[in-house]
């Protein structure tokens, strides 16, 4: 497969129509994880490469409408991986248990569904085709009330795969997890973490990787409920968090990056629904 070079992210929130067809700020960061576990990069987010023949080929012949008005014209910022990564999580869309003892994570349900999109070069009103991409590998990881990941040997987690999971997108370019509300810890605003990779091929070429932000009055009503409430109120606004009001990693945002990656959230009988939209610029322009 020919490298993925120059390819530029827009984002569309959750609103399409498929038609057939401190000196060092970071430290706060790390407080969970040992950094001989995860390492950690403060370097900008390598660039992303360009959709080769194959990997267009073997997306769904269907197209999709992003509406206008919903398009961010200068991409979809990229942010860091942070220390708590884990690769070779399991494959399924309820990310909720554990399988080491079959326990299950409490907290308010939250559906999550994500769209990844090829999109065309210099997309603007008029050109807002796209098109669904077939198999990408989208891993999902977050920290569940009491603000724990697992998988964190300072935790006490190493080995433990709560919260972990990943999907491969289908003819629609969706995925969907099944997970909880996101707990929060020192020094974060409450975010999930997302990443998307080419899954063909021991050399994976396109790595996207970010984070995405709820809503701070949705963060606080969760966090006065058990069993959030045991960890205490949400000590940190989205606002405040220097990553979310930062320049992305990939220099497409120069600050407030988080503005550009909430979760579309809205409210359902079980909980919460969330969704969130990738698109992929096949074109070879490359914007940092």
């Amino acid at each position: 497969m020919n490298a993925f070079k120059g390819i530029t992210i827009f984002f569309a929130v959750t609103i399409l129509t498929i038609v057939p067809l401190d000196t060092n700020p970071f430290a706060n960061r790390l407080t969970l994880a040992q950094a001989s576990d995860f390492p950690f990069s403060q370097q900008s987010a390598p660039p992303l490469e360009e959709l080769s023949p194959q990997q267009i080929a073997s997306s769904t012949n269907k197209t999709c409408t992003l509406t206008p008005s919903l398009i961010e014209l200068e991409g979809t910022p990229q942010q860091i991986e942070g220390p708590y990564f884990v690769d070779n999580v399991p494959n399924r869309t309820d990310i909720r248990s554990e399988p080491s003892d079959a326990s299950i994570q409490e907290g308010t349900p939250l559906h999550l569904v994500f769209h990844v999109y090829s999109v065309p070069g210099n997309n603007t009103i008029g050109e807002n085709n796209c098109t669904p991409i077939n198999g990408a590998k989208v891993d999902v990881w977050h920290a569940n009330s009491q603000g724990k990941y697992s998988g964190v040997q300072q935790a006490g987690t190493f080995g433990l795969t709560y919260l972990r999971g990943y999907q491969l997108t289908d003819e629609n370019g969706t995925v969907t997890f099944d997970t909880v509300y996101p707990g929060w810890y020192e020094g974060s605003a409450i975010h999930i973490h997302l990443k998307v990779r080419d899954s063909e091929g021991p050399g994976k070429n396109l790595e996207w990787t970010s984070q995405l932000y709820l809503n701070n009055s949705e963060n606080e009503q969760v966090h006065s409920q058990p069993p959030y409430s045991n960890h205490g109120p949400v000590p940190m606004t989205n606002e405040e968090d220097f990553i979310y009001r930062g320049p992305s990693s990939d220099g497409l945002i120069k600050n407030n990056t988080g503005n550009h990656l909430m979760l579309n959230l809205t409210k359902a009988d079980f909980g919460y629904n969330g969704t969130f939209t990738i698109g992929l610029n096949a074109s070879t322009s490359n914007k940092q």
